[in-house]
């Protein structure tokens, strides 16, 4: 079947750089300069003037010429700038400024700064995942062509050991943050750029098919492969969020937000080099004033303490970390009365998790999920607020949710004809947020973008009233459910585990069949069974209650974290 987004057109893009779109829009220059990023430990903080600031000392201390005291990067030198860091960061010195944007000892989230300079420049950057082994950055290396490196100083050792072997110097790898003796770091270059009074290099202007950034995705099977999203994406996908941020104004006008300066508060701890975060707390972080309070990565004690404390507004979940808040001990003496808005995204969230979690919230609070992937810039479905479009959209449980503005999508059989409502197929999907391809990959452009369809692997399928519902995973041509395989170990009567995720690794019959595999954290009752003792446990259990081709043939591995890039 083909499907159209029930929202209005979209307008025409705004032509030039997404890096305008995002922080140099009219309206911005009238906004307050609020607190834009808050370190929960220190309570330091940085401005929006003062980030703005920096941006452009960065953009000028990466694209000025050598000779002037710059790197000199540039898309005309063929350059590619990696990062590999975490949501970590960085004290800044006292810095007088004619607007005195910066106060003394802020901190800033440089992350953000980096992703801005980048765009500004229009250098592409690639994202490299700070949870990368040696071989899996070896990979994304030799896959992005990567021409400079910026990395923690906790990841240098790493980087050093593979770069000789990737054809990238040492003397072009840069300390994002921390300090590595011999190595230029990135705040020291941007500290030199104000010293010296270099001049501004400004915004570069480009075209829609200009490469903003590689991003790595594995798409519908096989390593990771790298995807090359455009400017012209990025801009797509914000104006996508303001048709919905529309539609939702003429049905409901939010409650002031409860921080004592009435700017939003949002609690940042996606990893920024996965889309969602990316996307998050880069992009869409700026389409209204916002406050960031960060997180180099989830902690569920830290978060529970962070929420009443700093009076959180706004928080972006993937499913098993509102496993693990619901479950928390600390939960039921956690203030949440501030929070006003909770997004999910990642993967499905069952029904019974979004309940329990939305009874922790104030009545009223807006309850948002997606659906996305890299592919898609960032998202293809939104679980949308009920009222909207003349009353068309009423509230539902239990589906993922329908097509953003701008967007078109079929179901398809496995033999390439249109599905029925309501039948399982692959959901395609087209629109000016697919992405340019992958990377130096003909055989995986040939196989994903078809025609300006993009064929997500991802099984669907879609009711009467044009909702869709997330249902994949498929093994000896039956489909599985990954949600189902989950809530059957998290339902074990001695409740010998407190999370799990469940997907497919290779181990089928053919070579591109996939086999469901569980990655469990032991609760307290299993860490004193042990570990070997819940999996044999487990694997009696769900053979129990499972369908046999439902079975973990791909085993059961006892981890000690789940992380947060693969949706757990």
């Amino acid at each position: 079947m083909y499907l159209k987004s029930m929202f209005p057109d979209m307008p025409p893009m705004p032509p030039g750089n997404a890096h305008n779109l995002c922080l140099r829009r009219p309206e911005q220059e009238s906004w307050p300069n609020f607190t834009v990023h808050i370190d929960p430990k220190t309570g330091n903080s940085m401005s929006f003037r003062g980030l703005l600031q920096r941006i452009e000392y960065a953009a000028t201390a990466l694209g000025t010429s050598v000779d002037k005291g710059g790197l000199g990067l540039s898309a005309e030198n063929n350059d590619i700038i990696g990062i590999m860091g975490e949501n970590s960061l960085v004290n800044v010195p006292f810095i007088t400024t004619k607007n005195a944007a910066f106060s003394n000892s802020v901190i800033n989230q440089d992350y953000i700064t980096f992703v801005h300079a980048c765009l500004s420049i229009a250098t592409p950057f690639a994202l490299i995942s700070s949870y990368s082994t040696r071989l899996e950055l070896k990979h994304t290396l030799k896959l992005s062509k990567a021409t400079c490196l910026f990395v923690d100083e906790k990841f240098v050792p790493l980087v050093l050991s593979v770069v000789d072997e990737v054809g990238i110097s040492s003397e072009r790898i840069y300390v994002m943050t921390g300090h590595v003796g011999g190595k230029q770091s990135f705040s020291q270059m941007i500290e030199q750029v104000r010293m010296k009074g270099i001049e501004n290099v400004g915004v570069k202007d480009v075209g829609e098919d200009t490469l903003a950034y590689l991003i790595f995705s594995s798409g519908t099977s096989g390593l990771p492969k790298a995807v090359m999203t455009s400017h012209g994406n990025v801009k797509f996908s914000l104006v996508q969020l303001m048709v919905i941020a529309q539609e939702v104004a003429k049905v409901h006008t939010p409650p002031p937000p409860k921080t004592p300066d009435g700017v939003a508060r949002t609690l940042a701890f996606l990893p920024m080099h996965h889309t969602y975060g990316l996307h998050a707390y880069c992009f869409r972080a700026f389409l209204t004033p916002r406050t960031f309070v960060m997180l180099p990565r989830w902690n569920t004690e830290l978060a529970l303490s962070i929420i009443p404390k700093f009076s959180i507004t706004q928080i972006s979940f993937v499913p098993s970390i509102v496993h693990q808040v619901i479950n928390h001990p600390k939960t039921p003496k956690t203030d949440f009365s501030s929070v006003s808005m909770i997004h999910c995204g990642a993967a499905y969230l069952p029904p019974e998790l979004r309940e329990r979690m939305t009874a922790l919230v104030p009545p009223g609070t807006t309850f948002s999920e997606g659906y996305g992937m890299s592919e898609s810039t960032v998202a293809a479905l939104t679980y949308p607020f009920p009222g909207i479009l003349g009353g068309r959209i009423k509230k539902m449980f239990g589906v993922t949710g329908i097509l953003f503005p701008g967007m078109e999508a079929r179901i398809v059989r496995d033999d390439g004809t249109e599905a029925d409502f309501d039948e399982v197929g692959e959901l395609w999907v087209k629109g000016a947020n697919v992405v340019l391809g992958y990377l130096n990959n003909k055989e995986a452009n040939k196989e994903t973008f078809v025609d300006g369809w993009l064929h997500t692997g991802d099984g669907f399928r879609v009711d009467k009233e044009g909702y869709f519902l997330y249902d994949t995973l498929k093994v000896s041509g039956a489909q599985v459910s990954p949600l189902e395989i989950e809530n059957v170990l998290l339902s074990h009567p001695q409740m010998l585990i407190r999370d799990v995720t469940v997907a497919g690794v290779s181990g089928g019959r053919t070579s591109d069949e996939k086999v469901p595999r569980a990655w469990v954290i032991l609760s307290e009752s299993g860490k004193k069974m042990g570990a070997s003792g819940v999996v044999k446990e487990l694997e009696k259990w769900h053979r129990e209650n499972l369908s046999r081709y439902k079975w973990l043939r791909g085993g059961i591995e006892v981890v000690k974290e789940c992380q947060v890039d693969f949706g757990c």
